[in-house]
């Protein structure tokens, strides 16, 4: 095995040695700097065989300035269609309440020592009876298929 990391390092070397001085720098740092990134020569090289993975998207604050004005027209009138605000904004106050409560009983049950293992340990017995309950047989499948449906038709109220 060391014959053989020998070779390829002498292989590599002969190979960088045959190469041309210009492109010398990407074999030796593959990966170009972040400055290098965005710079107009970098930009004249997209498709060329130096940088072939990566790829360079000139964009323009036109576009984005456009696409930012779309986005904000199109939700005033979206909020300005809706019919009850207040509804709305109660909704999505306490939306933002609920992740807010969440993210502060998971950080609280991730201090404890043992319990996130043992949630795991539950998370992975309920995934393996659910595989082996709904997923395994063709006919559970398609029990599942007919109790998701069920579920469907008593949210929209279509029965």
């Amino acid at each position: 095995m060391a014959a053989a990391a020998s070779t390829s390092t002498a292989a590599a070397v002969v190979f960088i040695h045959r190469l041309p001085v210009s492109k010398l720098g990407a074999v030796l740092s593959p990966l170009p700097n972040r400055q290098s990134l965005y710079s107009p020569q970098l930009r004249q090289l997209k498709g060329t065989t130096r940088y072939p993975g990566v790829l360079v998207k000139a964009s323009s604050s036109d576009e984005s300035s456009l696409d930012s004005n779309e986005l904000f027209a199109d939700l005033k009138e979206k909020w300005d269609a809706i019919e009850n605000k207040s509804t709305v904004l109660t909704y999505g106050g306490g939306a933002i309440v609920a992740i807010w409560l969440a993210s502060v009983v998971v950080g609280a049950v991730n201090s404890v020592p043992l319990l996130p293992k043992i949630l795991e340990l539950v998370g992975l017995g309920y995934t393996g009876w659910f595989v082996y309950r709904y997923l395994l047989f063709k006919s559970s499948r398609k029990e599942l298929v007919e109790d998701i449906e069920e579920v469907k038709k008593k949210i929209t109220g279509t029965e």
